[in-house]
């Protein structure tokens, strides 16, 4: 299982990869934005980053894009900004269809707002590198995720893509867990979310305990 952090945030992203080693990083245009900087500005900044360590950056074409061509055409002019890129696609015809063209000239897709194992197999079939489910949004409205993810995981392993699964739109450790039985490649989460799945009470409680005892025995 690998961690993608999901933000724009340098800060973020600089502390996840000091601290937890994350695997790579998927942005959007409400990181962008709440990032302050313009889009490109933070593509490059996230990019330097990365430099030199093959992990992905999933970026996203405008999200006003109907047409594929228009999707190539910036998905061909963001891969050329970072060998690390993947370029974010939305889940819809046009989105399918950019895919194959992409690979064409060696790049790879994320497909994104993926909300049925339908959309994930019509990406597979196209070639997507990634597919995102999203799960926080459908549970929210009180749909299941659990057997959401398996069967995604279940339709690459029937027919062998080599699409790999990203759980997005994670909002507790316990979905992590959940996407990690389901068998999913990576998840991506916020820093606060991360923070709060490494983290347990009592882990701070049965530290404090040994520190009680530590202190009471000497040493040499």
């Amino acid at each position: 299982m690998q961690f993608f952090l999901d933000s724009a945030q340098i800060d973020e992203i600089r502390y996840a990869l000091e601290m937890w080693d994350i695997n790579g990083v998927t942005t959007n245009p409400r990181h962008v934005q709440a990032s302050g900087k313009p889009f490109l500005t933070v593509a490059r900044e996230i990019a330097q980053l990365f430099h030199g360590t093959g992990r992905p950056i999933s970026v996203e074409v405008n999200p006003h894009h109907t047409d594929y061509r228009a999707m190539v055409a910036e998905g061909v002019k963001l891969a050329a900004l970072s060998p690390n890129f993947v370029i974010k696609l939305p889940a819809n015809e046009a989105g399918f269809k950019a895919i194959p063209l992409l690979a064409e000239q060696g790049i790879r897709a994320n497909l994104t707002l993926v909300f049925s194992a339908s959309q994930a197999l019509q990406a597979m079939r196209m070639g997507a590198a990634f597919v995102s489910p999203f799960i926080g949004w459908k549970e929210a409205n009180g749909e299941e995720t659990a057997g959401f993810v398996r069967e995604i995981v279940q339709i690459r392993d029937v027919y062998d893509y080599d699409t790999q699964i990203i759980v997005a739109a994670v909002r507790n450790a316990r979905q992590i867990v959940d996407a990690a039985l389901a068998g999913a490649d990576i998840v991506t989460a916020s820093l606060a979310v991360f923070k709060e799945a490494f983290d347990h009470p009592y882990t701070h409680e049965g530290l404090a305990r040994f520190q009680a005892f530590w202190d009471q025995t000497e040493y040499e």
